[in-house]
């Protein structure tokens, strides 16, 4: 399946892998490669993952405290949020 990102999720993204660079060399690799991973396990069982709501689901990363929100639509996953889990849960919302 196609995986799209919402904007603002892309840009969680981008600003997360930046505070890890900033935090040790080569951390934001790692906390990206996390990500990466987790996509494929979503793009290889979308429906393995809990609801959030009726039609989102969050699949966690593993090693850090993220979680990647996404929607299955018709032929693509789309990714609603790239969210960290020690901040305001379901600040996300307002996006669907």
């Amino acid at each position: 399946m196609q995986i799209q990102f919402l904007e603002s999720a892309q840009a969680e993204l981008d600003e997360a892998v930046d505070y890890y660079n900033c935090e040790a060399p080569g951390l934001g690799r790692e906390f990206l490669t996390e990500v990466l991973n987790a996509l494929d396990r979503i793009g290889s069982f979308p429906k393995a993952w809990h609801h959030c709501s009726k039609r989102t689901r969050r699949c966690q990363t593993r090693r850090f405290p993220y979680g990647i929100i996404y929607q299955i639509r018709k032929r693509k996953i789309l990714v609603v949020a790239v969210a960290n889990l020690h901040r305001k849960p379901d600040y996300w919302h307002d996006r669907l």
